[in-house]
């Protein structure tokens, strides 16, 4: 049986940015949005490691995104469906990479922060409804080999934690069509953001 998690893009350590450079780089992105934002980039993650992009993919809560990883496990979390990722924040670590050698389904231009987007939280992606996983989406080892050291601190920084750079899981809840450029709408936060 092929070790899926073997394989993968290799990080180009020449792009690797140094921590002071990664945090400018941060300090210059622009607030994102917290209510409407949209689809970026769709990944799904194949079994021999290649990142397909379809421009459109069918969300559902069997497949998460058709063909991906997620999927084929034997045992697969609906808490960990759908790894989303900031867009501009993928292509600040990425620094000329692919921002799909972050190894995430979703690339979004919004704020997913805990803050904005609690656990509990439900989207409208295109036309797919989602829901805000509590399971935390942590950088790991292929992680820091693809984007580097400073990459991997920077996100894993106390005081950059709730921001969820890394990003975060969404669960699909109700299967739809998701394309590029399509809106994403929050419809109702989760607990916390009502304390």
């Amino acid at each position: 049986m092929v070790d899926e998690e073997a394989y993968g893009p290799e990080g180009e350590p020449s792009r690797h940015l140094a921590l002071d450079e990664i945090e400018a780089g941060w300090d210059r992105l622009p607030s994102p949005p917290t209510d409407t934002g949209r689809v970026a980039l769709i990944v799904a993650r194949r079994a021999d490691g290649v990142r397909e992009t379809p421009e459109r993919a069918r969300l559902s809560p069997e497949e998460g995104v058709p063909g991906d990883r997620w999927a084929r496990r034997t045992s697969h979390r609906p808490d960990m469906q759908l790894a989303v990722m900031r867009r501009d924040v993928a292509e600040l670590l990425a620094n000329g990479q692919p921002i799909t050698h972050a190894g995430d389904n979703l690339f979004v231009d919004l704020d997913l922060s805990g803050r904005n987007l609690p656990a509990g939280t439900r989207l409208r992606v295109g036309q797919a409804l989602v829901e805000v996983s509590a399971e935390p989406h942590d950088g790991c080892r292929k992680f820091m080999g693809r984007f580097g050291q400073a990459a991997l601190r920077f996100i894993s920084d106390r005081t950059r934690r709730a921001c969820h750079l890394r990003g975060i899981y969404w669960t699909v809840t109700e299967p739809g069509d998701v394309a590029v450029g399509d809106p994403i709408q929050v419809l109702e936060r989760g607990p916390a953001a009502k304390a």
